[in-house]
């Protein structure tokens, strides 16, 4: 079986998501959601996470061109945001569109060289491509132990769901059992865990805070 280092996951979804930006902009299809409506549900989620601490400090992994930080502003966070994402042009779009400051930073990468309060992850865990399904999922748990390393009080990501219809999944997406998940986030990061799949959409969020 042809192995997949991380290395060549990150390169493929720069590759990826850079042409979806180029073709559609800084617009949810940019990166590659359905729309609006569902991007910002999505958004809604990590609320139950970040709410509390509207002073925090977030690390957004996979941040695209900033939406999430015009969502956090709009909803009264004011703590710093430090968006991270494999595609350059996507960095680049997000600093023409919202600047450079303390309150954010944008880089280029998908290693945080330091934790922040909360980490969160939106989209980046969907879209395998060719990718065997065994090496994708072990791609998703690195990714959920680095979000954790990344954040000092917790982290959030979502996932589309097998608790979905078969009819409707497609071949180039991954999908995670979520009681999979859970059990795997209550073994790693202790029992302070919270699974989210009551929001109308094929989809998961799952919620660690560290204790």
């Amino acid at each position: 079986m042809t192995q997949f280092p991380r290395e060549a996951i990150l390169a493929e979804a720069s590759s990826y998501y850079t042409a979806k930006l180029a073709q559609h902009g800084a617009t949810p299809q940019g990166v590659d959601w359905n729309g609006e409506l569902s991007h910002h549900v999505r958004h809604h989620q990590f609320l139950r996470l970040l709410a509390p601490d509207p002073a925090a400090s977030v690390l957004d992994l996979g941040c695209g061109y900033g939406d999430f930080l015009v969502f956090l502003r709009q909803s009264g966070h004011n703590g710093q945001f430090i968006g991270y994402d494999v595609s350059s042009a996507m960095i680049a779009e997000a600093e023409r569109l919202h600047g450079i400051g303390e309150d954010r930073l944008w880089h280029v990468g998908a290693e945080p060289t330091e934790p922040a309060d909360y980490a969160t992850a939106s989209g980046i865990l969907n879209v395998k491509g060719e990718i065997p399904t065994a090496e994708w999922d072990a791609y998703v748990r690195d990714t959920m132990l680095l979000l954790g390393r990344s954040s000092r009080r917790g982290f959030a990501a979502n996932m589309l769901s097998l608790s979905s219809d078969p009819e409707k999944r497609r071949s180039n997406l991954h999908y995670v059992d979520p009681t999979e998940m859970l059990r795997f986030c209550m073994q790693h990061f202790g029992r302070s865990v919270a699974l989210l799949q009551d929001y109308g959409l094929y989809e998961f969020t799952i919620i660690v805070r560290h204790t």
